[in-house]
């Protein structure tokens, strides 16, 4: 499959900085993937994006983007991103539209035309097309100031899209929406992701949006310290068990050594799910139970795991 992102040996060491920003990382991205790069503030992860997106120069290593080199061919690069800053970056006092219209001549996509009928009908069906995915159709001639902060991130969606990018780099995109307008905001972007077959790059502090990652990459102090699907992080850092709990645990705790089930007790007894899964288990468990409880690992909890490894082993 071809490769969308490929970074072979970055490094970035700002000036006077006794260590590396970005500590000789390579990593890549297939196209049409969904992937998430994760990291706690000033692991990096700004920096990465940044070089990446090209606002930001590196010190070594290689970079191309659909392809194409990003110190030779830099604005051949800006012309296959898309991106969706973690700031809203929308001028206020200008119409929806008219953000868009301006965002797509700075692009070099169309001359300006003072309005939106003058535009050619190229502009026109594009804008509406992207703004019928994205349920905006009727808020495009109302002013920004005048947008809620989930209509505002699709509006940069849309903008961002306008030059039907390769590679769409989305920097903290939810950030500041309530839990619905999250949920709104996600399932539109996969919806556009699918129909425009867009690469998604993408950082995020809410670790339940990189779930439905294909693979996802950690950084810290300037290195990936994990990377794999999310299934993989979970399953090769967190562990999966069941808690329960008998009117007559004495009985229960007997059984479970004569049957050399492994536990451990607290308030609850706990049953490790190793190489076996939690219906097989509880068929071979003949004690009335009167309480069960199934812990499935989450990201978020692998996580917090590799963080706290890398600050015990002195990484931070």
């Amino acid at each position: 499959m071809k490769k969308a992102i490929e970074v072979k040996n970055l490094i970035k060491r700002y000036k006077k900085a006794k260590t590396n920003a970005v500590d000789d990382i390579s990593f890549s991205v297939s196209e049409g993937e969904f992937f998430s790069f994760l990291g706690p503030n000033g692991a990096g992860k700004t920096t990465t994006i940044s070089i990446l997106t090209t606002t930001l120069a590196k010190t070594s290593g290689t970079v191309t983007i659909g392809g194409h080199d990003l110190d030779k061919e830099s604005s051949t690069v800006r012309q296959n991103i898309g991106v969706i800053f973690q700031a809203p970056s929308l001028d206020r006092n200008l119409t929806a539209e008219e953000n868009i219209r301006f965002h797509a001549v700075l692009y070099g996509l169309y001359t300006f035309r003072p309005s939106y009928a003058l535009m050619p009908n190229s502009y026109k069906k594009r804008v509406q097309e992207l703004a019928k995915i994205l349920s905006i159709e009727k808020d495009l001639n109302k002013p920004i100031k005048n947008l809620s902060g989930g209509m505002k991130r699709k509006l940069e969606i849309v903008r961002s899209l306008m030059h039907h990018p390769k590679v769409l780099f989305l920097d903290e995109p939810t950030s500041g929406l309530d839990p619905i307008s999250r949920k709104n905001l996600w399932e539109y972007l996969q919806d556009v992701r699918k129909k425009e077959k867009i690469t998604m790059f993408l950082t995020t502090h809410y670790l339940d949006e990189a779930e439905g990652a294909d693979h996802i990459a950690i950084i810290n102090n300037g290195k990936i310290v994990t990377y794999g699907t999310p299934d993989y992080i979970k399953k090769d850092l967190v562990e999966n068990y069941l808690l329960v709990d008998a009117k007559d645990r004495v009985r229960l705790k007997k059984e479970l050594s004569a049957k050399k089930i492994k536990y451990s007790e607290d308030k609850y007894v706990k049953i490790p799910l190793v190489k076996t899964n939690a219906h097989h288990l509880l068929r071979n468990i003949d004690t009335e139970l009167l309480y069960l409880k199934t812990h499935t690992p989450s990201l978020e909890e692998a996580y917090v795991d590799i963080i706290e490894e890398a600050l015990e082993e002195g990484a931070v």
